[in-house]
């Protein structure tokens, strides 16, 4: 009878450690940062206060401790039942209180963008 507990034991503890999925489970997507959107990025405009760029993507999730004047949002999505992944990253940088430039990973929409060029990295 020990034995056989033992044997038991043994396979649950195994299980427990085991990578295999149970069919039909339901995992939580998981999202970490600020959200970044299209309306967002198009709603940035050169010459905006650090208070009117907080507005609009809210409290950074980096702010450099080095450079005051550069602040960094980055949001990472990752579903697993889809097995996918999206991240974008914003980097604001002000000179004298107002935004000077932003990079970013989306594009703003063409009846929207600047005048004045803006960084704007693709993935």
């Amino acid at each position: 009878m020990y034995r056989q507990l033992a044997t038991a034991c043994l396979l649950v503890s195994l299980a427990a450690c085991s990578s295999l999925e149970f069919p039909g489970v339901y995992r939580l997507p998981i999202d970490q940062g600020n959200i970044i959107t299209q309306e967002m990025v198009d709603q940035l405009k050169i010459g905006m206060t650090r208070s009117q760029v907080e507005y609009v993507m809210g409290t950074p999730l980096v702010r450099d401790t080095f450079n005051p004047d550069r602040w960094d949002y980055v949001y990472t999505l990752d579903d697993r039942n889809n097995d996918k992944k999206e991240r974008h990253q914003l980097t604001v940088k002000f000179v004298d209180g107002k935004l000077a430039e932003f990079t970013t990973d989306i594009k703003p929409s063409a009846e929207t963008a600047p005048a004045e060029p803006v960084s704007s990295d693709t993935e």
